[in-house]
Order: C-alpha cells, then structure tokens, then sequence
C-alpha cells in the first residue's frame, strides 16, 4: 500500500512564485489563523512527540510540511498518528522477505499497543495509544486500518470496486475518521462521511500513479480487475509496462471515479475548525494535481510515474492560497484551482490568468 503522503511544500517560499503576495504579508495571516485555540496533549512525552515527528518528517517529507499549516493542537498529535500509520505500513512495505507469521505476529502486536491492552514497545505507538484516549479516536478504526495492513500480506488482487472499498474502509477512510476525531470537530456525524470520501480520493490517487511500482515492487494490482477486464487489460500487460488503448482507457476510468470521491470529500471541509480548513483542502488540490500531470501524459502511468515539480507545487499552493483568501469557502476554491473537473465538461484550461508551469 502507498503511503498517504500529500504532495505540499511550505509556504514560506511562496515568495519564488511570480506575482505572489508578499511573504510577510501572508506569514501575518498564516500566524493568525494558526493562533492556540484548544487543548493541547499532556500525557504525550517530549521524546515520545520528537520520535512521530521525526518518523512523519523523514518517511512523508510534503506531508510533513502540509502538517505545519494546521494549528499546533492538531499538528502535534498528527506527527503522531503518522508515525504510527507509516510503522504499520512498513511492516508490510519495507522491502524485506518476512514470513507472513512474521508479519501477522507483528501487526497483532501493534493492534494491542494501539488500543492499550499491551504495553507498547516503541514510544510513538504508545504516544498513539494515549492520541486515541485523548481524541477519543474509536478503537473500530484502529481495528479497520491494522485489518487493512494484514490484508496486504496475503491480498495482491482486487475483483470489484466493492472489494477495494472494502480494503480502502481500513487503508483509508479510517485515516480520515481519525483525523477527524483529533480535530475535534463540532459536527463529527456530517463530517465523517466527507472525511472517508476524501481519504479514498487520496488512496486512488496513488493506486493510479503508482501502477508500475506497485505490481513491480510489491506484486500487487490495486485497479480493480473488473475495470481491466472491461477494457481488455491483462495483468501481464502491467507486468511488462505495455500501455495499451485499452489501459489509457481504465486509467481514465479510474480517474473520474476518484474524482467523484474529491468532489465529495470538499464539501465535508466546511465542518472541521476554521484553523485546520485551508491545510485540508491544499493537500486535496496538490494530492489531485497529479491528475492533470497523468491526463498530460495521456493516462500513460506505466512509462512513466507522474510526480509533481517544485515549480508545479509552488505555483499550485499560491493560486490555492490566493483563492482562499479572496473566497474562505473549500468547495469554491477547489472548484476554480484543482485538476479534478467540477462535472464532466469542464475544460482543463488555465483559469483567471495564472499562467500554467512547465511540469
């Protein structure tokens, strides 16, 4: 499984970007919205914070940064649940050729750290643990995302897009429920569902971009094989990287599917505190600007894995940004700065005079 590692630079550089705002300016407004609202963790020690940091800065660089933009009630505890998402994660990632017992053994030993039956080995699956308890973050989701990672050692194919929601409910949606819950929003009954849809949208993102990595670091096909099917594609074809018409095909079908989950996702941003709604909707226009990239490159993921520039990040972060100021609503702004369409007509030509970068 991809980690979800959104693709966000810190916007302390903006001022490379033609016909940005100035730096000062916008570090006052930044400064202001991230102003100490809440609670802060008192059970989490220092070295247990530095070690999840530490972890989120080295294994999730951009995500890293898209964390620094949310006040520091959340910030901190979100070092954290990345630290344990990306340990878990690499049980199964890493590279290396453990037994699956191994690997099960391993994943069961986090469960039980995670939700506080067992005392907790590494410091920052027991900073998680006391995360869960102060947040509130209900052990289901623990549940469903550990499930999620076992299901990767001995799952490499998924049938139907209902088998790879199923895996998508631990892998990813159940990320978002947690988010949700250390924000602390005031309405956690509207803003799950948007959460979950977000979360998916992130993980089909990179299943799509991700293809060639995938199936030749780690055997596995996450596009669903009915879509492969539906469009004469075989996994041999992806084995040996022949993009055919008919993966452009799937590829773009696969698109659209994920931006169907964006579009719902953005609408949800408006519950979660005001502080934290700018950081949420930068990482869903740069996560999504990958789809510009491979609808570039005409669905080709397979020659050649779509990654997104440092003049591309910069000038999409000031157009977010500038946007944001001028409106304040998510779903306006994602509709008039992102790569996903606001329906199906929607051209992809550059909007209000910014000029496109190079890739």
């Amino acid at each position: 499984m991809r980690p979800l590692s959104q693709e966000i630079i810190d916007l302390h550089i903006l001022h490379s970007v033609s016909g940005c705002v100035s730096v000062r300016s916008d570090t006052q407004l930044i400064g202001a919205c991230f102003y100490e609202l809440g609670r802060t963790i008192t059970n989490v020690n220092e070295s247990q914070r530095k070690r999840g940091k530490a972890i989120h800065r080295e294994t999730g660089q951009t995500f890293y940064y898209a964390t620094r933009l949310l006040p520091e009630r959340i910030r901190e505890q979100t070092y954290i649940l990345y630290g344990f998402f990306r340990i878990a994660d690499e049980v199964v990632d890493d590279g290396t050729k453990k037994e699956d017992v191994t690997q099960r053994a391993r994943l069961e030993e986090i469960r039980a750290g995670a939700l506080g039956n067992r005392e907790a080995k590494e410091p920052v699956i027991a900073a998680f643990s006391e995360v869960r308890d102060e947040a509130g973050i209900p052990d289901e989701e623990i549940d469903a995302f550990v499930d999620a990672m076992i299901a990767d050692i001995d799952t490499d194919r998924y049938d139907t897009i209902e088998d790879l929601r199923g895996y998508m409910r631990g892998s990813a949606a159940a990320v978002g429920n947690m988010m949700t819950a250390v924000m602390d929003v005031d309405r956690p009954e509207m803003a799950r569902p948007h959460a979950m849809a977000l979360g998916e949208a992130f993980q089909m993102t990179n299943f799509i971009r991700d293809v060639s990595e995938d199936i030749d670091d780690l055997g596995r096909v996450y596009l669903p094989l009915e879509t492969l099917r539906q469009h004469d594609v075989t996994v041999d074809q992806l084995r040996q990287g022949e993009c055919t018409p008919g993966f452009r095909r799937a590829v773009e079908f696969e698109l659209r599917r994920a931006e169907q989950q964006y579009r719902k996702g953005i609408q949800g941003i408006e519950y979660l505190p005001e502080d934290g709604q700018f950081a949420v909707l930068l990482a869903a226009v740069l996560y999504a600007e990958h789809h510009r990239l491979i609808r570039g490159q005409d669905f080709d993921v397979l020659s050649n894995r779509p990654t997104l520039s440092r003049t591309r990040k910069l000038w999409t972060v000031a157009r977010t940004w500038w946007n944001w100021r001028r409106f304040k609503d998510p779903v306006t702004v994602f509709r008039r700065v992102s790569a996903v369409p606001a329906d199906e007509t929607r051209s992809d030509e550059p909007e209000h005079g910014v000029p496109r970068p190079e890739t």
